[in-house]
């Protein structure tokens, strides 16, 4: 294995392990919780954006570095893999948007439950998982798939994490909100 490879492949499972460590460490401790955020600051800003974009990018590029390694059919990977990716990309952006960069990583602000709230807790997960799949079918790489396992492990594991914090920030609104729309889809 060529040494990008392994690099992009360390980085990207690093960021992945610490951040699944930080979401299992934060459902078993609630009140020492480490996501999301107790406070939020420039810091934690870059620290979520950069660690988030740096993952994806180690993605993006094991996929270039792997292209085609794995047959797939042709309608697969270039009928629905950008179907995947751009609905996955539309659906977060529009969220990021609507929510704010900030609160989208954990800043406290509103209960939002309009937009793909309205279908889903947490439709920006979804979206991400959406992204990834589709890039490992238009890729049709096996070098990507350990980091977009590891991925999605970590975009299923978050809302464990947040589902205490949102009780306690959105008492009976978040309740009534829990009730009535699905965790995933």
């Amino acid at each position: 294995m060529d040494w990008t490879v392994t690099a992009l492949t360390v980085v990207a499972l690093i960021i992945a392990g610490t951040v699944l460590a930080a979401v299992l460490w934060s459902i078993a401790k609630p009140d020492r919780r480490v996501w999301p955020p107790q406070t939020f600051g420039p810091a934690t800003s870059l620290l979520t954006w950069g660690g988030t974009l740096v993952f994806f990018a180690s993605v993006v590029l094991l996929g270039i570095t792997g292209w085609g390694g794995a047959r797939l059919p042709g309608w697969l990977r270039y009928g629905l893999a950008p179907i995947l990716i751009a609905t996955g990309n539309a659906a977060v952006w529009s969220e990021v948007i609507g929510f704010g960069a900030n609160q989208t990583m954990g800043a406290e602000g509103r209960l939002k439950t309009d937009g793909l709230y309205r279908f889903s807790r947490n439709p920006q997960y979804v979206a991400d998982i959406v992204i990834l799949i589709g890039w490992t079918l238009l890729s049709a790489s096996l070098l990507v798939l350990p980091a977009v396992i590891a991925g999605v492990v970590v975009f299923v594991a978050f809302p464990f994490a947040e589902e205490s914090w949102l009780e306690e920030r959105y008492g009976a609104e978040y309740l009534r909100y829990k009730a009535a729309v699905r965790r995933f889809l």
